[in-house]
This record gives structure tokens, C-alpha cells and sequence, in this order.
């Protein structure tokens, strides 16, 4: 066994399955002691299956590794926080909280029902920011108190998110938010010794299967699969990426890069009169870089 992570305390939220499996095994393998978080829902969220994470704690077990399971629920703030003090309870310590856990209910805007939007938010917003919030204060704790820290938050975003994708403005709304609140977290964060990163993953899982088009080959999944996924996130929860932080990584089995974010493009003083802004604003347009694909290259919109 390797000991690249070795006796990290890493918590991993929607690690029973797809990519966030890959990150526990991989993780364990390294040396780090794992909270296996899952509920065991379904695709869209619902129901539970305690199942899931504890054949991932089997695993690594049978493989020599530490771990333990936690059916949590992320979204809810007292069950999140009750998460983070098993931890500490079981290892002594927390020093990576990897938030993975999300669902998918892909609509297009006009046919969207209210609970589709809201569980989305729910999961992937809420699940985000209530175990951050609970491990956040733990580690500002542990500052204060003359600890030093050397902690690691990732979280999960997705080119959905970053670049944009018809029918799952649900989806990448809440990815492109957490896309912002990685690099907020790694501003107000940084103090304590933690970095905060996001990645924005891609894979054949359980997820996304039925997104591709035609008939998925084992070409297809081996080139596709999660597992090229969890080498970045390895690294980033290691104590050897002290100082990355405040990044949004792109992985997949195609790409490692790092998405740069907003930047100011073509601007103009201020004008008063809107009548006269047509011309200006086609000039601006005209001189601006275009919106990225979904590859991150390709470019789209714009007026023209």
C-alpha cells in the first residue's frame, strides 16, 4: 500500500458508487482513512440504500484499508454535521472533506417542475455547503486553538456548470454556484490552512450512461471510465498540494486542465442614453471571446 495519503482523515460524500467509489478506493489505497458517505438513492434522489457504501468499506477492508460507512443525508444540516463528527470521533481528526454526492433531473427549462428544480439545488448546493460549513468550523476551530492544519475541501462542479448544456439549467445552475462558492471558500478559508478546490469531472457512471448516443463499447468505457478522475483528487487531498487553491479542474478520461474563470472582456465608458447603445454594445459583442462548448473549446452564442 502507498503511503502518498498516508492516515489522512478523508470524508467523501456519494462515495458508494461512479466516480466518488473510484476516490474512496483509490484514497484507501494511498493510506487514507476513509468516511464512505452515501445514502443509496436513486439517479434522481430517491429512496435510500445503505448498501452501496458499505461494499465500499468491504473493499477496502479486504484490500488492507481503513473505512468506515456513513448514510448521511448531505442536504440536511444537523445529519451533515453529525457526518463530520464521526469522523473526528472514529480517526481523532478530520483533514479532507471531498463533496461528490448529486443527482440528475434533466429537463429542458419550459418543461421543468418546481421539485425538479429545488431537488437539484437542494442536493448539489445544500449538499455542498452544509458539510463544508460543519468542517470549516471544526478546522477554524482547531486553528484557534494553536492546531496546525494542513486541511483539503473539494468540491464538484461540472462542464455542465462551467461551460453550459441545453436541458440542465438546474443542474449547471447549481454546479456553476459551486464552481463560485469553491473559490469564495478558498478566499476565507485560506487562514486556517485549507485549501479549497473544485472539479468538474466527466465519466460513464451510473449517472450518465444513458446520456451518450448510440451503443456504449468497452472502448468507450475504459476510455470514459471515473477512475481517470481520482488521480487529481488523490493529489489535491494530499499534503503535497499545499498551496493550489481556489481552482476549478476539468478530469476526464480524455483531460486534466484547469478552467480559468470570468474575466472582464471589451469595455466602454458608461453610457446614459440607451437608445444610442445598440452600435456599442454590438462592438463590444463583436471584440468579445465566445463562449466556450461543452469541450471547453468550441464556441458558441454571442449576437453576431
Amino acid at each position: 500500500m502507498s503511503t502518498f495519503c498516508e492516515d489522512r482523515v478523508c470524508v467523501i460524500t456519494g462515495a458508494g458508487r461512479g466516480i466518488g467509489r473510484e476516490y474512496a478506493l483509490m484514497l484507501a489505497s494511498h493510506g487514507a482513512k476513509v468516511v464512505v458517505n452515501d445514502l443509496g438513492s436513486t439517479r434522481d434522489g430517491i429512496g435510500e440504500d445503505r448498501g452501496p457504501a458499505a461494499e465500499v468499506v468491504a473493499e477496502i477492508e479486504a484490500a488492507g484499508g481503513e473505512a468506515i460507512a456513513n448514510g448521511s443525508d448531505v442536504s440536511d444540516f444537523e445529519q451533515a454535521k453529525q457526518m463530520i463528527e464521526q469522523a473526528v470521533d472514529t480517526y481523532g481528526r478530520l483533514d479532507v472533506l471531498i463533496n461528490n454526492a448529486g443527482i440528475l433531473r434533466d429537463r429542458m427549462l419550459v418543461n421543468m417542475s418546481e421539485d425538479e428544480w429545488d431537488a437539484l439545488i437542494q442536493v448539489h448546493m445544500k449538499g455542498t455547503f452544509a458539510p463544508a460549513h460543519h468542517a470549516g468550523r471544526y478546522w477554524r476551530n482547531q486553528s484557534k486553538a494553536g492546531t496546525p492544519i494542513d486541511a483539503r475541501l473539494i468540491n464538484t462542479a461540472s462542464a455542465s456548470g462551467i461551460y453550459g448544456n441545453a436541458g440542465q439549467t438546474n443542474y449547471g445552475a447549481a454546479k456553476a454556484g459551486i464552481a463560485a462558492f469553491s473559490i469564495i471558500a478558498s478566499r476565507e478559508l485560506e487562514r486556517y490552512g485549507v485549501t479549497v478546490n473544485c472539479i468538474a469531472p466527466g465519466g460513464l457512471t451510473r449517472l450518465t450512461e444513458d446520456l451518450y448516443p448510440g451503443e456504449i463499447t468497452d472502448e468507450m468505457r475504459a476510455a470514459q471510465s471515473p477512475r481517470w478522475v481520482a488521480p487529481i483528487v488523490t493529489w489535491l487531498a494530499s499534503r503535497e498540494s499545499s498551496g493550489v487553491t481556489g481552482r476549478v479542474f476539468e478530469a476526464t478520461g480524455g483531460v486534466l486542465a484547469i478552467a480559468e474563470g470570468w474575466h472582464r472582456g471589451p469595455c466602454v465608458e458608461p453610457v446614459e442614453d440607451p437608445t444610442i447603445l445598440g452600435p456599442i454594445v454590438r462592438d463590444l459583442v463583436k471584440g468579445a471571446r465566445l463562449n466556450a462548448g461543452m469541450n471547453g473549446e468550441d464556441l458558441d452564442g454571442g449576437l453576431g
